[in-house]
């Protein structure tokens, strides 16, 4: 049972790792589209902010048709991969405009919302203990997926931008066949308790779970903003004068760089997942918020004339960024009343979600406004008050309730 356990998770992590390459297919290639649709930064960060709202009304409509108990989970998600590969293919293949490439990002986002939720689900059918793991495993793939496609630009060319989406599209058709041929169901499996409006409010009206939710809101106020704006910080940064790169060397190097500053999240995920279980999940999301906070504050300051100094700062963000997000879930998981659990999580995902849309928006109009350092100086707010929610978490006595009563 010890191997099948973990060749399943190892199995739906690799299938969400090639779905989520969905996510920002068409963030990475943000320049091209600019180019070729004629859009200003303001526009362009719909791309992805249409990929979140489409996620949260999927989430919210599979919550209420209590969807993974209906159907088989594994099933539920090859339609999520599968539905997200055509509707992302859609754009390189019909759309010549914003409008309609936004209504096509749209529904992949909800698509996307039968995936990762899903794929946490299944995961969750096979793990008692090393629960801060699995899902440290299941972020960590999430993350790898997200940044592929910044890798495929790289490898294909900085204006070949129909040649990242479709690549995107055939990684996503591979993840929904993988998980439909093995991600069953472990033997932990229980029916999920019905999504219930009345209960949200207790997400924050409970202490422990407003701490917890707090914590996660300032986490998520940093994340999507420093994903979706990472590349365009770097191809300014790469062409200074200090590098001496023409602006399709800088394009180019600012795409790969960039694949492994969101990647390493994979590998942050997983050693954060590790170290909560056994040091604490209030202790790992605040030195995971306060590094990845610093480095919001700081790696601005070297955009000019340090560009080794500005990549090694974003390669320690990128692990750090993501390496918290699924101590969240799990401290949720621990502290909530389990018969109102899916409609906590959902709370918690979609509230989350819904922010990033206003940081994701917000940073070409404050690099317009005051520039790089500052704009990306913002984002450390978050962890900041992140920080301190789970500090003042961490000295409460529901904190004996997470990891085993590590805190």
């Amino acid at each position: 049972m010890p191997d099948r356990k973990w060749r399943t998770l190892l199995l739906v992590a690799g299938s969400v790792l090639l779905a989520k390459s969905l996510w920002f297919s068409a963030s990475a290639v943000t320049p091209a589209l600019m180019t070729a649709w004629g859009l200003d930064a303001g526009q362009a960060a719909w791309l992805t902010m249409a990929v979140q709202l489409g996620f949260v009304a999927g989430a919210l409509t599979s919550a209420l048709l209590n969807a993974a108990d209906r159907w088989k989970p594994r099933y539920l998600f090859a339609v999520g991969a599968l539905g997200g590969a055509l509707v992302n293919g859609l754009i390189p293949a019909f759309s010549g405009d914003l409008e309609s490439a936004l209504a096509f990002r749209f529904l992949t986002g909800v698509c996307l919302a039968l995936v990762y939720p899903v794929g946490m689900k299944i995961m969750a059918t096979w793990t008692v203990r090393n629960r801060g793991l699995a899902l440290g495993l299941l972020v960590g793939a999430l993350t790898v997926g997200s940044a592929s496609p910044h890798l495929i630009r790289a490898l294909g060319g900085i204006g070949a931008w129909k040649t990242v989406m479709y690549s995107a599209s055939l990684l996503a058709v591979m993840g929904g066949l993988l998980v439909v041929r093995l991600g069953r169901l472990g033997p932990h499996r229980s029916p999920a308790p019905p999504f219930q409006w009345r209960c949200m409010a207790d997400s924050f009206r409970d202490p422990a779970l407003r701490q917890v939710n707090f914590g996660y809101l300032g986490h998520m106020w940093e994340l999507y903003a420093m994903w979706t704006w990472i590349p365009a910080f770097l191809t300014v940064a790469y062409s200074s004068q200090a590098t001496g790169w023409t602006s399709d060397q800088a394009g180019r190097m600012a795409s790969l760089v960039s694949f492994f500053v969101v990647g390493l999240g994979g590998l942050g995920s997983i050693l954060a997942g590790r170290l909560a279980d056994g040091w604490g999940r209030t202790r790992t999301t605040i030195l995971s918020m306060a590094v990845s906070g610093s480095c919001a504050l700081s790696i601005g300051l070297f955009m000019d004339s340090y560009p080794i100094a500005v990549t090694l700062i974003a390669l320690l963000w990128g692990l750090t960024v993501v390496a918290d997000s699924a101590q969240f879930s799990s401290s949720i998981s621990e502290l909530g009343n389990p018969r109102y659990m899916g409609t906590l999580l959902t709370t918690q995902t979609c509230a989350g979600f819904l922010l990033t849309l206003l940081t994701i928006r917000l940073i070409p109009s404050l690099v317009e406004w005051v520039g790089w350092p500052t704009a990306f100086a913002v984002l450390a707010l978050g962890p900041a008050l992140g920080c301190l929610s789970m500090y003042r978490l961490k000295n409460s006595s529901a904190a004996d309730g997470l990891a085993g009563g590590r805190g």
